[in-house]
């Protein structure tokens, strides 16, 4: 990879890193703690409803930014843009859309039609 590259896809990881840990921090505060509900059994089911939706997306957030983790870990040690399957190199049109990939397009394919 060309190396006038890697700085700025560090910064569109550090960006969205810093994005998804603000939304991280700001619905902690929104989820309800069991039993907080107040109201009658709408109301009450509604709060359960919101507050695990708050959790999957909790959940969703915290494996992207594993994955935007080791993006920079690869960018460290060199090894960024190599698919971890193939080891052949990652288009950048796929890391402009995902810079946190590890597999090449045709290998995320693959793992998702054998899942």
């Amino acid at each position: 990879m060309d190396a006038n590259h890697l700085p700025r896809y560090k910064r569109l990881l550090l960006v969205k890193h810093d994005e998804l840990s603000a939304a991280r921090d700001e619905t902690t505060a929104l989820v309800p703690r069991a039993g907080e509900s107040e109201g009658d059994l709408m109301d009450c089911a509604s709060a359960d409803t919101e507050a695990e939706l708050q959790v999957r997306l909790r959940q969703s957030d915290g494996r992207v930014l594993k994955a935007i983790e080791n993006a920079l870990a690869r960018i460290r040690a060199g090894s960024f843009r190599v698919c971890e399957a193939c080891q052949q190199l990652i288009s950048q049109t796929r890391l402009e859309a995902v810079p946190w990939t590890r597999l090449c397009r045709e290998c995320k394919e693959r793992e998702q039609s054998a899942a």
